[in-house]
């Protein structure tokens, strides 16, 4: 169900979701959180869907704020959608104009849900320092995603300059699987120290950074970050022992090659994450990610002090 209501208030919407409680029977009984999407009208479609899919892991009330113009009169369009528009939570959609696109926290603040967490979503451009931002002080979790950026390495630094305990980004979500599988990996005999490691991935792939910082950080190496050009995305990563080196190589959006010395190869599973699936990884905690915050801190500097930077074409070398 969508129910469209045009030029309202926070206080009309919130009355009218008491209404369909009342009618309806669609209750805020389970609701684990309020989750604020802040997006641009193009990219608000996508982001509800991701929304939807993770509030069947996490029931939520979902409150997308959309700013539209700054000129004119101030004007608060709203639509609510329960039911299969909604998954399996409730959503709010506000659209601001005029002088209210300044102050989107005073139309949010009656919507949230009482006693329950706050987390605030921004899928594409953010904030420099999401805490300091009105809508990053409501919430306890302020999840950024670089990669939506027009220019991720330059958000990645903004990232490093305005992070506070709280913050994440799905650009680290989506090395989840690879940080699994190259722990497992090192899980593996002979115990060998790690030499030097190599990331390799398109230019403009921030996950890449991050990888190749963790790795700095957790292995106190020098870790080579390779930008190879046609590359879409993490290509593979190198660990050098003195047996051999150990590597993780996609060769599409499903799988990878991983290679180690006495072994065979074996193809291993390591899907392109969504945007949908990382954003209800990051749902399942509200404390704060300490080795995300770590990796910008500590990490991206030692890579850069320690390690280096080269440039490649789309075919790298093993």
């Amino acid at each position: 169900m969508i129910i469209d209501i045009p030029s309202t208030s926070a206080s009309d919407v919130a009355r009218r979701m008491v209404e369909l409680r009342e009618l309806h029977g669609a209750v805020a009984l389970g609701r684990v959180l309020t989750l604020i999407v802040v997006v641009e009208e193009a990219d608000a479609e996508d982001a509800i869907a991701s929304a939807n899919h993770a509030s069947h892991e996490h029931p939520s009330r979902i409150i997308v704020l959309i700013r539209g113009t700054s000129r004119g009169s101030a004007r608060l369009d709203a639509q609510i959608r329960v039911g299969g528009d909604a998954g399996a939570s409730e959503v709010v959609v506000l659209r601001a104009f005029g002088p209210l696109t300044q102050h989107l926290q005073s139309v949010v603040i009656p919507l949230l849900l009482p006693d329950n967490p706050v987390v605030a979503w921004w899928p594409a451009e953010a904030p420099a320092v999401p805490a300091d931002d009105p809508i990053g002080r409501l919430a306890q979790r302020r999840i950024t995603d670089v990669a939506g950026c027009k220019r991720p390495i330059a958000a990645l630094r903004d990232r490093v300059a305005g992070y506070r305990p709280g913050d994440t980004d799905l650009t680290w979500t989506r090395l989840t699987l690879w940080r699994a599988l190259l722990a497992a990996a090192l899980d593996q005999p002979p115990y060998e120290t790690v030499l030097s490691a190599r990331v390799v991935g398109g230019p403009d792939n921030a996950s890449a950074d991050l990888l190749a910082g963790w790795l700095a950080l957790c292995l106190d190496v020098p870790v080579t970050r390779t930008k190879a050009s046609g590359v879409d995305g993490l290509r593979s990563v190198r660990l050098d022992r003195e047996s051999g080196p150990i590597s993780i190589e996609r060769d599409d959006d499903e799988l990878a090659v991983l290679r180690a010395p006495g072994r065979a190869d074996r193809r291993v599973a390591l899907p392109r994450r969504t945007p949908a699936d990382c954003l209800a990884e990051e749902l399942r905690r509200l404390d704060p990610d300490e080795i995300y915050g770590e990796v910008l801190a500590e990490g991206l500097r030692r890579q850069a002090e320690t390690g280096k930077v080269t440039r490649a074409k789309a075919k790298v070398g093993r």
